[in-house]
């Protein structure tokens, strides 16, 4: 499943990426206060968005080096 999450990051444009980021801390955020109130289904989702926004973030980090080196 990770594999084609990171494919799916590296396919989208940085602008896109950077929505993606925001709307996932956003949820992550959420999913914080329900862990939180003691709703312990969340945990299990909480993680997940957090890998999947590490992978987000080292797509568009690859990209800025990938640029500097260019430019």
């Amino acid at each position: 499943m990770a594999k084609s999450n990171i494919e799916k990051f590296r396919g989208a444009d940085p602008a896109e990426l950077k929505t993606q980021s925001s709307e996932m801390l956003e949820q992550m955020f959420r999913l914080r206060f329900q862990i939180n109130m003691g709703q312990s289904e969340g945990i299990k989702k909480y993680r997940e968005l957090k890998r999947d926004r590490a992978r987000l973030l080292t797509v568009l980090r690859e990209r800025e080096i990938e640029a500097a080196k260019k430019g």
